[in-house]
């Protein structure tokens, strides 16, 4: 064989070998995403893992000119049992998670830290999701059920996640909750708050 056919069956060699490794690393990393995938989802298809059985609404907190300072999956409480139990039954609340609740009217709520057992930020939201009130509750002390910390405000929406969420994205007062469409499904659904 001569010296340039040589080099140049070498040289398809490389190509495919390279191409050969591209491919293997592509199917290697579609089925890690297929494998995270599924360990995502408990049987039965149920997407959320935290609070089984909630339906869930990706939140995003926008500026009022639209510029995006996060988002999260939120579980909705939007039945009187739920909103009462909130993430009182949630052992930790991962960055990218929260609670909507719903209501049907804006109103005053007061929402408690009851049997918590980590901090959260509490967001209240009138009805076309502008922020009205931040609140940053620290979980309670270890003889402390919670119920005594008290946090008011005013709103149709109110999006719970985990302590100083709000802060480290900048979000404040004004600011735009959006959401997917959400109603509440009970006949008493605007009555009292999660106290």
């Amino acid at each position: 064989m001569t010296g340039s056919r040589k080099t140049a069956i070498s040289a398809v060699n490389r190509t495919r070998t390279s191409s050969r490794r591209r491919w293997l690393r592509g199917v290697s990393f579609a089925g890690t995403l297929a494998v995270a995938g599924c360990l995502d989802r408990p049987p039965g298809g149920d997407a959320d893992v935290i609070h089984p059985g909630y339906d869930t609404r990706e939140v995003r907190v926008e500026t009022s000119d639209g510029e995006v300072l996060g988002s999260v999956t939120a579980a909705i409480a939007d039945t009187p049992e739920r909103r009462y139990t909130g993430l009182s039954e949630t052992e930790s609340l991962p960055e990218d998670r929260g609670m909507l609740f719903v209501y049907d009217t804006v109103g005053d709520r007061t929402f408690v830290m009851r049997e918590m057992s980590f901090g959260i930020d509490i967001v209240y939201a009138d009805a076309d999701g502008v922020v009205t009130e931040i609140h940053h509750a620290p979980a309670p002390g270890p003889d402390e059920d919670g119920e005594e910390q008290r946090y008011p405000g005013r709103g149709q929406y109110v999006l719970e996640v985990g302590y100083r969420w709000t802060a480290d994205r900048d979000v404040g007062v004004g600011d735009v909750l959006r959401f997917g469409p959400v109603e509440p499904t009970a006949a008493v659904a605007g009555a009292g708050s999660n106290v």
